[in-house]
């Protein structure tokens, strides 16, 4: 019973560990049976591992050959039984390295490093907001958990991990216990409520596991945000309320733009003045122009055009004569 027990324990080894053992096994067997049958061409049981290396690589320095027909049977045994594990040994390593990777991509390696980021659900703007997150703090690590894609993006300190982020299983593997900030974003692929009720659900697991860890959760519905706040979120980004209130805000200015004045106090809380385009910058690029006024310490924030105004213009757009910039 014990030899057996010994026998199952040695099959759950990896692979590749297991044909490695073996192959320094038969080095050190026949590094020593070759200083035994040789000891004239062998002086030491160093010189009979060293030939044993060689002769298993297949590189055969020939600065050691057995000389007996003893010593060169023990050298055509070890070329047969050596040679083949390894081998054997190389091409399991090389499989055992891209299955690693394969996993790796497809997010079922768990991820052991401390203080990261983790961010829930793949979406525009969680690609946006990697790119913050890269150019603020590009060392900071992102855990992304997502259960729709088939492959994480290949984005430089970016580790993917595959999953439902309701499950402890999935937020284990996140290593969240260790997580700095947990970013949630509403699920793209299910409508307001479910969605919400989805990001809450989450929010509940993740403070389960680490009560203390801080939170950032997007809601799409005003009457989930009590119950985001009874989870636990630390901020609550209340997308409609923000979206409508940016249309608003923007069709107030777009109102106010449109009467006839030089000086306006917008609703955005900005003066915004109206300038006529200078003889030398008309015909050039809004990229150029908007160069020009930075230089003189303005910022153009848009061009007040006949049929109304137009924010935030394409950089190629050419300045018409009757055209007037908007300027801060």
């Amino acid at each position: 019973m014990k030899s057996n027990r010994i026998f199952i324990s040695w099959l759950r080894w990896p692979l590749y560990i297991r044909i490695g053992l073996i192959i320094i096994a038969l080095i050190l067997l026949f590094g020593q049976l070759i200083y035994m049958l040789e000891p004239k061409q062998f002086t030491s049981v160093f010189e009979g591992i060293w030939w044993a290396v060689i002769t298993v690589a297949t590189v055969g320095y020939g600065d050691y050959v057995p000389q007996t027909p003893l010593g060169q049977i023990a050298g055509m045994v070890l070329v047969l039984s050596g040679a083949s594990f390894v081998t054997a040994y190389f091409a399991t390593l090389s499989s055992a390295v891209f299955s690693k990777q394969h996993r790796y991509v497809e997010g079922r390696v768990a991820f052991k490093g401390k203080g990261h980021v983790i961010l829930v659900g793949w979406n525009e703007k969680s690609h946006m907001l990697l790119k913050e997150l890269q150019h603020f703090a590009p060392s900071k690590t992102v855990v992304l958990i997502d259960d729709s894609l088939r492959e994480g993006p290949l984005i430089e300190n970016v580790h993917f991990i595959r999953g439902h982020a309701a499950d402890d299983g999935t937020l284990n593997k996140a290593n969240i216990t260790e997580a700095d900030t947990v970013i949630l974003t509403a699920d793209q692929q299910k409508n307001e409520a479910e969605a919400d009720m989805l990001s809450v659900l989450t929010l509940l697991a993740i403070k389960g596991l680490h009560p203390s860890v801080y939170c950032i959760v997007e809601i799409l519905t005003e009457r989930y945000v009590k119950n985001a706040e009874r989870a636990g979120a630390n901020k609550i980004l209340c997308t409609s309320r923000l979206s409508s209130r940016v249309m608003f805000e923007h069709y107030r200015v777009k109102l106010q733009l449109a009467k006839p004045q030089t000086l306006s106090d917008l609703t955005l809380e900005k003066k915004v003045r109206i300038i006529p385009v200078p003889e030398e910058l008309k015909g050039l690029s809004y990229y150029d122009c908007a160069l020009y006024y930075l230089k003189r310490n303005t910022t153009i924030i848009g061009i007040q055009k006949e049929e109304g105004p137009m924010l935030t213009p394409p950089l190629s757009y050419h300045v018409l004569s009757t055209d007037l910039f908007l300027a801060l």
